[in-house]
């Protein structure tokens, strides 16, 4: 097995650290006022990699809560994957520019493929796909639109593109703390060779150790976000599971 790599939420709205539920706007808890402070603290929990959404950015297609970013590089030194209005090439590259160490495109890999291809040929490794599913069918324009096309089908389009990974989020399960949809997504780890990173829905310490059965094997890591700002999922217990099975490979 790969070393699996749980990755802490930072979802940002109106410069807030936020979570929602069924990404719905709407349904926004305001965790931390302070996205900065959140990183840092998931650094001291020791955490190796942050995971940070620009939701407003999703929705506007632009990059709308850069100063907060800003502010999350400056003060943590682990590597950041970021996702949320990354539609054109200029903004992957000025992202990749300040400090993040991935890029996640999500509604442009559905709507404009070759972008993704051109991104991930000319940074390998610092490009991720983002497949965000309902019912099968990805959904876009931070999940307002559901399109005609199957998760398998794009992440499909990308195979020997470059891509460093897929991020597959089951919508349906997304902050309702309803455990991940791991069937689904070792069902599509299993068709592709592009490494595939599991979200939406992670509950306790429970899925952690579900994340590192011999069937999940092809998944790289998950997404927490909700279990870990409400006391659900204990860092240091979750953090000493991945150890344990990486000392054991």
């Amino acid at each position: 097995m790969e070393a699996v790599i749980l990755f802490p939420a930072v979802d940002l709205k109106d410069g807030q650290c936020v979570r929602l539920e069924q990404g719905d706007m709407a349904r926004a808890t305001v965790f931390n006022l302070d996205p900065a402070a959140q990183a840092r603290s998931f650094a001291e929990q020791g955490f190796e990699y942050l995971h940070v959404v620009d939701l407003d950015g999703a929705f506007a297609g632009k990059p709308m809560n850069a100063r907060a970013v800003e502010a999350m590089l400056k003060a943590v030194t682990m590597p950041v994957q970021l996702g949320g209005g990354i539609r054109d090439l200029k903004t992957v590259e000025a992202w990749l520019a300040k400090g993040i160490a991935r890029v996640i495109i999500g509604t442009a890999a559905v709507r404009d493929p070759e972008l993704v291809k051109n991104a991930a040929k000319k940074f390998p490794g610092r490009v991720a796909v983002g497949l965000d599913a309902r019912d099968g069918n990805v959904a876009v324009e931070g999940w307002a639109e559901t399109s005609q096309v199957s998760a398998l089908e794009i992440a499909q389009r990308f195979e020997d593109a470059g891509v460093a990974a897929i991020i597959f989020t089951d919508i349906a399960r997304d902050g309702l703390l309803k455990g991940l949809n791991l069937d689904a997504t070792i069902a599509l780890a299993e068709r592709i060779s592009i490494p595939v990173i599991a979200s939406g829905g992670l509950a306790s310490i429970e899925d952690v150790k579900a994340l590192l059965e011999p069937r999940a094997k092809k998944l790289a890591g998950a997404i927490a976000g909700r279990a870990l700002y409400d006391g659900r999922l204990d860092p240091a217990a979750a953090l000493a599971l991945i150890r344990t099975a990486r000392a054991a490979v």
